[in-house]
C-alpha cells in the first residue's frame, strides 16, 4: 500500500504525490461536491450544515508547482493509495488535536486516528461508526419518520385492494377471507427499518452498546416503531433505500442519516472502495470543529448564533434586511464584544475577515473584537488598533478606542501519549478563556 501524509492549510510540491498519482488525478482541482457525488462522505453536510465549507471548495488545488489543502482533514484511498490529511498541528506520530476536537464535540472514542496501513481500512469504517449517534440524534430531532406503507392482509375485512393471483392461491376453497392491501401511513417503513438494522449490526461491535448509550432514547424510540424487524431482511432493505432515498428538503436530517446507514451495512459485503465506487473516504470541516469546539469554551461568555441550524440570526438594517450570523456575541451588552472563530494560520487572517468583523462591531457597537485560531508557535496577541484620519490629509493615527485582537489558542506539539496531550490541552484552555474572564 502506497500512503501520503499531508496537512490542513499547507503546500506540499507535486512531487511529493508521485506514488499516489493515480489517486492524486482523481481528486486534484476537484470541488467537495464532485467528491462527495463520487462516493466520499464528507462531514458536516456540505453548504446546508456549514458555513465555512462550500461545494467549490477543493481538498487539493494546484498552484504553480506545489498542491495547496484547505481547512478539510481526513482519509482518502484510491486502489492501493491512500491520502492522509492531518491537523497541522500533528505530530510526529499521532494527530492528537483532530482527534481532541472530534472527541470535544463529537463525542468519539480516544480509539480514533487517521493512521492507515495496508490491513487497515477498518480505521475509515470506524469514523462511519462513530458519526452515528450524531446524525441520528440530529435526524431525530424532526421526530420519527413516517410514510406510506402497503401492507397485505388476508381476512374478511377488505378495506383495499383485492389481489385476486394471491386469493385465488391462499383461498381456494373459499373460506370466507380475502386477500388484499392497503396503503398505510406507518412509522415501520423502509428507511426506519434500515437505522433499526444499523443499530443491530453497531451493537454487536465490542464497543457498540457504549457507542449506543449516548443516544439510548433514541434507539429506544426506533426498536419501539419497527416491530417488522427481522435480520435477515437486511440486503433487502439495503436494497429498497438505495432505490427510495429521501428527497423531501424537511427531512434532509434523514437523508444524510440514510446515506450513512447504507455506507456502514454494505461495508460489511464489501471492502470500503470496491464496485463502482472507486474513490472513498471521509472528510471533516476543521473550521466547523474548530468553532463548535471554541463555543464550548466560552459559551457562558458569549451567545453563539448558528447558521447551520437558523439560530440566533441577526439583521444588519431595519426593515428585516440583511441576515448575519455573527459566531460569538458577548453576554455582556455594556462592553459589548463580538469574535470571531477562524481555523486559519495567524497571517491567513486579514482582508475580507478584517470587513466582517469590523461591520459586526459596528452593528452593535462593539468597541472590541477577536479573532479566535489555534496557534502552535507561542506567539503573542496580536492587538490591531483601528486608524482614523486620511492619507490625503497626512493626518492618519490609531485611535485608542476600537481594537480588534488576535487571540490564539495554544495546540501543544510534543506530547508523550493522547492522555499527555489533554492534559496539556486543559491547560492551555484555561489560558485561553482569561482572556474573557
Amino acid at each position: 500500500m502506497k500512503l501520503l501524509r499531508i496537512k490542513d492549510n499547507t503546500q506540499t510540491r507535486k512531487d511529493a504525490f508521485t506514488d499516489i498519482g493515480n489517486l492524486t488525478a482523481k481528486i486534484a482541482d476537484k470541488t467537495l461536491g464532485q467528491l462527495e457525488r463520487e462516493g466520499v462522505f464528507i462531514f458536516p453536510k456540505l453548504v446546508i450544515d456549514a458555513a465555512d465549507i462550500t461545494e467549490d471548495q477543493m481538498i487539493l488545488q494546484s498552484a504553480n508547482e506545489t498542491f495547496r489543502t484547505g481547512n478539510v482533514m481526513g482519509f482518502l484511498g484510491y486502489g492501493n493509495e491512500r491520502l492522509t490529511i492531518e491537523s497541522r498541528f500533528c505530530g510526529k506520530h499521532e494527530d492528537h488535536f483532530f482527534q481532541y476536537l472530534l472527541a470535544r464535540v463529537l463525542d468519539f472514542p480516544n480509539i480514533v486516528d487517521l493512521e492507515t496501513d495496508a490491513g487497515q481500512n477498518n480505521r475509515l469504517f470506524h469514523f462511519l461508526l462513530f458519526l452515528f449517534p450524531f446524525y441520528l440524534r440530529t435526524a431525530m430531532r424532526k421526530g420519527l419518520f413516517k410514510r406510506y406503507v402497503r401492507y397485505r392482509y388476508n381476512d374478511g375485512n377488505v378495506r383495499g385492494t383485492i389481489d385476486i393471483a394471491r386469493h385465488i392461491q391462499t383461498n381456494t376453497p373459499f373460506v370466507g377471507k380475502v386477500a388484499y392491501s392497503q396503503r398505510e401511513f406507518s412509522y415501520d417503513n423502509d428507511l426506519m427499518e434500515l437505522i433499526r438494522h444499523t443499530i443491530e449490526f453497531i451493537k454487536r461491535k465490542p464497543y457498540g452498546n457504549n457507542l449506543l448509550t449516548k443516544v439510548k432514547d433514541e434507539v429506544k424510540l426506533v426498536v419501539e416503531a419497527t416491530p417488522g424487524y427481522e435480520q435477515f431482511d437486511r440486503q433487502k432493505i439495503v436494497e429498497a433505500n438505495k432505490k427510495g432515498t429521501i428527497r423531501h428538503a424537511y427531512f434532509r436530517e434523514y437523508l444524510a442519516l440514510q446515506r450513512l446507514c447504507l455506507l456502514i451495512l454494505q461495508n460489511q459485503r464489501h471492502q470500503i472502495g470496491s464496485g463502482s465506487r472507486q474513490i472513498y473516504g471521509i472528510l471533516f470541516d476543521g473550521a466547523w470543529l474548530w468553532e463548535e469546539y471554541v463555543s464550548s469554551l466560552i459559551d457562558d461568555v458569549f451567545y453563539h448564533p448558528m447558521n447551520k441550524g437558523r439560530a440566533g440570526a441577526q439583521r444588519l438594517f431595519n426593515g428585516n434586511a440583511g441576515l448575519i450570523y455573527p459566531d460569538f456575541i458577548s453576554r455582556d451588552n455594556e462592553t459589548r464584544i463580538i469574535a470571531d472563530a477562524k481555523y486559519k494560520p495567524i497571517d491567513n487572517i486579514g482582508g475580507k475577515d478584517y470587513l466582517q468583523l469590523l461591520a459586526y462591531m459596528f452593528r452593535f457597537d462593539a468597541k472590541t473584537g477577536y479573532y479566535l485560531y489555534p496557534e502552535a508557535d507561542g506567539t503573542e496577541d496580536l492587538k490591531l488598533w483601528m486608524n482614523r484620519g486620511s492619507t490625503y490629509e497626512a493626518n492618519v493615527m490609531p485611535r485608542d478606542d476600537v481594537c480588534v485582537t488576535k487571540h490564539g489558542l495554544k495546540i501543544p506539539m510534543e506530547a508523550e501519549n493522547y492522555t499527555a496531550f489533554v492534559s496539556k490541552m486543559k491547560a492551555s484552555e484555561d489560558a485561553f478563556r482569561q482572556a474573557f474572564a
